[in-house]
């Protein structure tokens, strides 16, 4: 279970026995058809409707092959970072081109929905759902054929590089050389044999089979061959103008080839085990909800907790507050009581020393004193009229200061024209 879950490339075995394109059954020739990128191939649904065909990128090094019975092909999840390539913002097919070529003709329209269980009123909304890729690798597929007014399936290796359209969980569902639909492959008991035109460094134990991914694919993470780079397409998007660049995968596929037993000695594992890891893949995705419930559940319940026990904080601050109200007003009223204590206290009960002080102090400072009651005593004192003293400098007025003008008063004297009077 480990090593299923850790490898992206599982290993399987598949013997394909297929349907001819001339209508024979295969089942006793047991041929595959071998159709390199470019070929439109017999019997095509449609015109082609492929804008590119990328190389095919460099495979591992040769292999002997001697005993190599051409039955056995890798298992690839149809999300693995690789699996497909494409040149950015370009896509490698015309999926509207495709659409309005089946509309025109109503039986491969018809027959085209047959091949892939769905209505032929379904067909466009399919189409556009579809995204547009190349394989990098060659890959097993139940291609189709149209003949006689009906899909004709036949077992078929398509070259690196093809133009396809991939469904969701990575699948190939169309040949855009041909507009034929495709399927999975199937698997027989027997070794087949490779018909058709074969390619430089083909070889059956390169081959792989696309598994379903184990959910839908958001984006697809292709690799880029003219510029060198990877770019994440959009599952659905039909013309790639949603590309952007992404980082280089850890693991791209393709992946150091691996040596596969022939028939017979593992293969019942190595089928258990495929079987167990589909069973795997809806208890995962049944999995996952309940987990995400169970995080946010336990989120919930922690935010509770913080609310409650700062609630509980609250409270209790409240409770003190009110505790120490009653305290902070006692305060004031001891302070004042204290005072008024010590101000009722008669004299003879004050220190001698205090006493003294007061005694020595001059009696025009005694009114600043802010105990009154201590005054009281003091009063008979007749000394305190002290302030009269000024009273002797009163005679001051009278100085010469006013008598200043007697001096002036000769000048009545002035009866002096009083000569004229002995002329009467």
């Amino acid at each position: 279970m480990a090593t299923i879950a850790a490898a992206i490339v599982a290993a399987v075995a598949l013997i394909v026995v297929f349907t001819r394109p001339d209508g024979t059954s295969n089942q006793q020739q047991g041929e595959i058809f071998l159709q390199p990128a470019a070929s439109t191939g017999p019997d095509p649904f449609t015109e082609s409707t492929a804008r590119k065909s990328a190389p095919p990128p460099p495979r591992p090094s040769p292999t002997d092959t001697s005993e190599a019975t051409g039955n056995v092909a890798k298992g690839v999840d149809g999300n693995a970072p690789g699996l497909y390539g494409g040149t950015r913002s370009v896509a490698s097919c015309d999926v509207e081109k495709q659409i309005s070529a089946l509309q025109k003709d109503s039986a491969k329209n018809n027959a085209f929905a047959s091949a892939l269980g769905i209505a032929p009123s379904e067909v466009p909304a399919y189409l556009r759902g579809l995204t547009p890729v190349q394989l990098r690798a060659d890959t097993r597929v139940t291609n189709h054929g149209f003949r006689d007014g009906v899909a004709t399936p036949y077992q078929a290796v398509l070259q690196a590089g093809t133009a396809v359209l991939v469904d969701d969980r990575g699948v190939p569902r169309v040949r855009c050389a041909c507009g034929n639909p495709l399927k999975p492959p199937v698997a027989q008991k027997k070794a087949p044999k490779s018909t058709g035109d074969s390619w430089p460094g083909y070889q059956p134990t390169n081959t792989v089979v696309v598994v379903p991914a184990p959910k839908p694919v958001k984006e697809f993470v292709v690799h880029d061959p003219e510029n060198d780079e990877w770019i994440a397409r959009k599952s659905g998007d039909k013309t790639g103008a949603h590309d952007k660049e992404t980082a280089a995968p850890k693991r791209p596929f393709p992946t150091e080839k691996e040596t596969i037993p022939p028939p017979g000695t593992s293969e019942p594992k190595q089928e258990d085990e495929e079987k167990q890891r589909r069973e795997e893949e809806p208890r995962r995705e049944d999995e996952e909800p309940k987990q995400e419930e169970d995080e946010k559940k336990q989120e919930e319940d922690k935010k509770k907790q913080e609310d409650e026990k700062k609630k509980q904080e609250d409270k209790k601050k409240q409770e003190e507050e009110r505790e120490e109200g009653p305290k902070r007003e006692e305060g004031p009223k001891q302070d004042e009581e204290e005072q008024r204590r010590e101000e009722q206290q008669p004299e003879e009960q004050q220190p001698e020393e205090e006493q003294r002080r007061e005694e020595q102090q001059p009696e025009e400072q005694q009114p600043e004193q802010p105990r009154p009651e201590e005054q009281q005593p003091q009063q008979p004192e007749p000394e305190q009229p002290k302030p009269e003293p000024p009273a002797p400098q009163q005679p001051e007025p009278e100085q010469p200061k006013p008598e200043q003008p007697a001096p002036q008063q000769p000048e009545p004297e002035q009866p002096k024209p009083e000569p004229p009077a002995p002329q009467q």
